[in-house]
């Protein structure tokens, strides 16, 4: 048994994705599919799984050719994928069986007693001990992703792609998911494996292929193959960005914070940040980034010790972060950062109230003047107050997100994912925005998946793993590949690698790693 995809070609709008990828896996293997992002690993998978059509190429399972026009065409060849946002693969309101059964072909006559048997028996295979009835809103982000598994599993999928599995796991939990993929590989089960982790790549899969540009670069067996090379062949050899070339940082300590707890990780963290200081916060999926943007901002109950200007300050919620000096900008705009029915102009004027009020009543014209003031000062489009901010472009509703803190007091700046789902311009204007806070002296906290966006824009990078620091970096100590490195190992030395090894190995690594 084996399936290949041969000489895969995608475009979109005129863009080549994928440009004749060759991809394999072989019956009991767990195959790692490695790449950073826009590299093309989920245009594949897509493709493979029957979310996206291919423009040329072929797909062979067992030596027949098959074709897949949508998800359920792949599903009944044997593919399924446990994707990486699994509660948009889940029906929450229904119970656990219910989601296993749902899009499987059941007999007329239906034995619910057998059904909640199979179901049983799906979840004893991925080590999951819950109630069938349990609903899927009741359950830990942990429990949903193997769920999904369970349902691959239950619709007899022969091929399944996992899509970053272990983000969502501690320690222990990826132990298990390991314990299971092996079993499944001696049921003659094919794993293909998308991860980030790559010593997580070296301890479970078999092989790696490597995608660049929409092309493989690399494959072959993962024991042949060292963390260092896996980054050499990600990275390219021709990838330069231009970093940051102007601070703003005075001596003044703004922010220190001391053991603040980020619960979803059960970590503590220590944090200090400088006047006009630039700061990025960088990790993979599952590092806890977002985590700790929330709880500097105060969400998770105050667990740890603030100090603002050398004066220690209680920060139990939001509402004391805002009125000491903090505001965040967050990852979901749509969801926590907009009043989505509401105008343009109510937006950027949200925190202005009692400024633009008198005697519980709105004056109007001091609300159109100050929303006329943002919406040019950060070049708002369409440049119409009255406009409902859910007609707005995402870049737009990111420029109104940032513009109701402007007029503020606040000295301490979170940005958490600001550039997502924004084009290239936007992304810019944003960049000079937040310069333009730190040559004022605001304290910048910028979390970030995108390592160019870091070595661009901060003055000093850090990097998480598993809610925990692992290494720090000055700018100019830093490189693309340093980050690559410390992200997906954290620090720890893998394999009989060595500095000096890792440094004659590469043109790349042009600085010694400080393991």
């Amino acid at each position: 048994m084996a399936l290949n995809m041969t000489n895969i070609y995608k475009s979109y709008d005129g863009t080549e994705v994928l440009k004749g990828v060759n991809f394999s896996v072989k019956e009991g293997e767990v195959h790692a599919l490695l790449g950073m992002n826009g590299a093309g690993k989920s245009t594949l998978m897509k493709i493979l799984s029957g979310y996206e059509q291919l423009d040329h190429g072929s797909i062979e399972i067992d030596e027949k050719e098959v074709t897949f026009k949508n998800p359920k065409d792949a599903q009944n060849h044997g593919i399924g994928i446990v994707v990486q946002e699994v509660d948009t693969a889940l029906f929450p309101q229904l119970s656990v069986y219910e989601n296993l059964i749902n899009g499987t072909k059941l007999p007329p006559i239906i034995s619910w007693k057998k059904v909640r048997r199979k179901a049983e028996e799906a979840l004893d295979r991925v080590q999951l001990n819950i109630p069938v009835d349990k609903l899927i809103q009741q359950c830990s982000l942990r429990e949903k992703q193997m769920i999904l598994l369970a349902k691959v599993l239950f619709d007899q999928a022969k091929y399944i792609i996992l899509d970053e599995p272990t983000a969502p796991l501690s320690d222990t939990e990826t132990n298990i998911l390991f314990d299971i993929i092996r079993q499944l590989k001696k049921q003659g089960i094919s794993i293909i494996y998308i991860s980030h982790r790559l010593s997580e790549v070296k301890e479970i899969c078999d092989q790696v292929t490597i995608l660049r540009d929409g092309k493989i670069v690399h494959k072959g067996s993962t024991s042949n193959i060292s963390i260092e090379e896996m980054i050499q062949h990600m990275v390219g050899e021709n990838i330069y960005f231009e970093k940051k070339a102007q601070s703003y940082v005075k001596e003044d300590l703004q922010l220190s914070i001391r053991e603040l707890y980020i619960p979803e990780k059960n970590s503590t963290i220590d944090l200090d940040i400088y006047k006009g200081e630039i700061v990025g916060i960088g990790g993979l999926a599952g590092s806890g980034k977002s985590e700790l943007a929330q709880a500097v901002f105060g969400l998770n109950g105050g667990k740890g010790k603030w100090e603002i200007n050398g004066k220690e300050c209680r920060i139990k919620s939001p509402r004391d972060a805002i009125q000491n000096g903090i505001c965040l900008i967050p990852e979901e705009r749509r969801n926590h950062g907009l009043f989505l029915d509401e105008k343009t102009s109510t937006n950027l004027t949200i925190h202005y109230l009692k400024k633009i009020s008198h005697a519980f009543f709105l004056n109007h014209r001091k609300e159109a003047e100050l929303s006329g003031e943002l919406i040019q000062k950060l070049h708002i489009s369409p440049q119409k107050p009255n406009i409902n901010v859910k007609y707005l472009s995402g870049g737009n509703q990111q420029k109104v997100v940032i513009g109701k803190w402007l007029k503020t007091n606040n000295n301490i700046y979170i940005f958490d994912e600001p550039t997502k789902g924004i084009d290239v311009n936007a992304k810019q204007e944003i960049f000079q925005l937040i310069q333009t806070l730190a040559k004022q002296g605001k304290s910048i906290l910028y979390f970030s998946s995108e390592w160019e966006e870091l070595l661009s824009l901060a003055d000093r990078i850090i990097i998480l793993k598993e809610g925990k620091i692992v290494k720090s970096l000055l700018n100019n100590l830093a490189t693309y590949e340093k980050l690559v490195y410390y992200a997906s190992t954290g620090g720890a030395k893998v394999g009989t690698s060595t500095c000096n090894e890792i440094k004659e190995k590469s043109k790349r690594l042009d600085r010694t790693l400080s393991l």
